[in-house]
């Protein structure tokens, strides 16, 4: 096996896309490192971003949204002076990504392009509207984050492509979001539902919104249904009922041992409701 620690983009490109097959990108490794202890992957050749500084950096930009480099931790990102403040729900979505001690390596681009349906980070970035740059040997493009999972343990990424970072838009007045997910224990475990959620209100009326749902479907999705049921409303009762009826329906998950498929619909629709209260506090409360 080899290891490269590559100081600029195109040279980890070029011998990310050289590898082809036999090649894994290191960002924070703390799932690449746990998938070659147990025998799942192999690589020949392990490509480390963190030393490349557009990976691992937090950059405000000039209309007042951010880009953060795919390579960038949690712990990096926490400690952000305006970060939290503004994309607050995000922040709590990214550092659920394991332990105090792994949120010093685990990053949102490692978390995104793992392919986990349950990545906690992902429902929180969809309900931000986050879109990621990506390069390879043809250039850089751009893909909203819920068009990079493909399923469990793949991404929509061409061959040598590398995610470069994303981009979260500027927020407007009155604006608010929040992460939630249910777990089997306190702390340490695997989401059985996650939720993303991000909305406007102005004079008590629902303008914006958008709502991600990860851990109940092959990929995190973005519910669009959802969205529409709380735009346009007071988030009166009526209107939360509708919009957690359509992450319900949105919903295709299996049984395992964290919970069955009638646990996992149902706890969908909970947490709608619990999270857009979450949001919509902060939103009124800015």
């Amino acid at each position: 096996m080899r290891y490269l620690a590559p100081r600029s983009l195109d040279e980890a490109i070029g011998a990310f896309a050289a590898a082809g097959s036999a090649a894994r990108i290191l960002a924070g490794g703390t799932d690449l490192l746990v998938q070659m202890r147990s025998g799942m992957v192999a690589p020949g050749v392990i490509v480390d971003i963190k030393k490349i500084p557009e990976m691992t950096t937090i950059e405000e930009t000039s209309d007042g949204g951010f880009r953060i480099g795919a390579a960038v931790s949690g712990a990096v990102l926490a400690e952000h002076a305006r970060f939290g403040k503004v994309w607050p729900g995000v922040l709590e979505a990214v550092n659920l990504i394991g332990s105090k001690q792994v949120q010093g390596r685990a990053s949102a681009g490692g978390n995104l392009c793992n392919g986990s349906p349950a990545g906690d980070s992902v429902p929180a970035m969809i309900a931000a509207g986050a879109v990621v740059t990506v390069q390879g040997p043809d250039g850089r493009r751009e893909m909203k984050v819920e068009e990079v999972p493909a399923g469990p343990g793949r991404t929509n990424l061409k061959p040598g492509e590398i995610l470069v970072s994303f981009k979260l838009p500027p927020r407007q007045p009155g604006s608010g979001d929040a992460y939630l997910r249910m777990i089997p224990r306190t702390e340490m475990d695997i989401a059985v539902v996650g939720l993303g959620v991000s909305l406007t209100i102005k004079d008590g009326v629902c303008t914006a919104a958008r709502v991600g749902l990860g851990a109940v479907a092959p990929t995190a999705l973005l519910v669009e249904p959802a969205a529409k049921a709380l735009i346009g409303s007071k988030l009166d009762a009526g209107a939360l009922e509708k919009a957690a009826e359509a992450c319900r329906a949105a919903c295709r998950p299996i049984d395992d041992k964290r919970g069955t498929v009638a646990y996992r619909i149902k706890t969908a629709g909970v947490l709608l409701k619990r999270t857009v209260a979450i949001a919509a506090k902060r939103a009124t409360e800015k």
